[in-house]
């Protein structure tokens, strides 16, 4: 007798356990029906979507028998492989829209306040919505006092700035979970992990000094985040002497400043800019200490337990939370460019913070 209703079936090909064990439904001990359904929506950058994946835990303490559906874009789908609280990843550039719009769920989560999102949400076939959803008038609605508090920040600077929380400490008043935070959801394979360190080993890594990431990059989308090439050079120099392992870390983006970094300092270790999201995990699992600006790379580190050294200054540094492993180093004034892309000033917030205070910070953590 077929089960569809068990969480391992597919529907058009075979589930795991015929295909690698040859188990027919009314033989299978595996069968576990679905009863309790939740979709998670989170569409934003990818490092928004992993650090929303410290949701989950908490999310599966609560229900556990819930079968856990996120909906997000497929740039952000490698950082779900193998993860063991999410039984389906479903893709708006694919069948999304057609998923959600046919299926019926109990519980819709949306903590992205796009209209896109919140358009998904609205459309969703659910019991109980948490979020953010779109009205008939294209108008994005809160479902919660807790979610109003985000939607006005969101909007006004001045709350933004006043805010004393986390990112995920206000996703959880959202979510009513009095729980601790917990880490970022990211597993890497311990085969993946054993062979980016031999590949480190080729590379010129030395076991036995402590090793330093520097994620030197930002990207184009948010220049204005990014610590000036020279402040990277002055800390660079002022590590050269300290005995320590230090690691290009960047994107394909970075690959020119990487490559200049490299060719003034040869003893500089190139990671390379083209690695998979769970091969750049894996290289920032090396790293006794990463320092990084606000980007992808800070919520990589907090997913895998690194200290972090972060620098920020355009954007809200009160909403990184490092988990008690690391230090936030600001301005000593406020940005006059918060959340622009482009800096308007001669001397921006981010080159006043001084690669010498940088180098404290990692004395102080090491």
């Amino acid at each position: 007798m077929l089960r569809p209703d068990c969480v391992y079936f597919k529907g058009d090909k075979p589930c795991d356990y015929n295909k690698n064990e040859g188990i027919m439904c009314d033989d299978c001990n595996h069968y576990s029906p679905i009863s309790f359904k939740i979709l998670i929506i989170k569409l934003d950058a990818i490092g928004d979507v992993l650090r929303t994946t410290s949701i989950l835990a908490p999310l599966k303490k609560k229900y556990p028998d819930s079968h856990i559906t996120w909906c997000t874009r497929e740039s952000s789908k490698p950082i779900f492989n193998n993860n063991k609280f999410v039984d389906e990843v479903i893709i708006v550039e694919d069948d999304a829209f057609f998923r959600i719009k046919t299926e019926k769920f109990d519980q819709v989560i949306n903590l992205d306040n796009s209209k896109l999102s919140s358009s998904i949400a609205a459309m969703a076939n659910a019991v109980k919505k948490i979020g953010f959803v779109l009205n008939e008038k294209g108008f994005v609605e809160s479902t919660s006092e807790a979610a109003n508090v985000w939607l006005e920040m969101s909007a006004f600077d001045n709350f933004k700035r006043a805010n004393d929380k986390s990112y995920q400490q206000i996703m959880y008043d959202i979510l009513g979970f009095s729980d601790p935070i917990y880490q970022p959801q990211l597993f890497v394979t311990n085969e993946l992990i054993s062979k980016v360190s031999d590949k480190l080993l080729h590379s010129g890594l030395n076991k036995k000094l402590e090793t330093i990431g520097l994620n030197v990059g930002i990207g184009s989308k948010w220049s204005n985040k990014g610590w000036p090439e020279k402040n990277w050079e002055q800390l660079i120099i002022n590590l050269s002497n300290n005995n320590y392992n230090l690691l290009l870390l960047g994107g394909p983006e970075e690959t020119e400043r990487i490559q200049n970094f490299k060719s003034k300092f040869p003893f500089l270790i190139d990671t390379g800019t083209k690695n998979s999201v769970m091969e750049f995990a894996a290289i920032v699992n090396e790293c006794d200490v990463v320092i990084t600006c606000d980007t992808f790379a800070l919520h990589i580190a907090t997913a895998m337990g690194k200290k972090l050294i972060v620098l920020v200054g355009p954007t809200s540094a009160t909403e990184l939370y490092l988990y008690e492993k690391g230090v936030k180093l600001t301005p000593s004034f406020e940005c006059k460019c918060y959340y622009r892309k482009d800096c308007s000033e001669k001397i921006s917030c981010m080159e006043s913070i001084s690669p010498e205070s940088v180098v404290k910070e990692i004395e102080k953590l090491l």
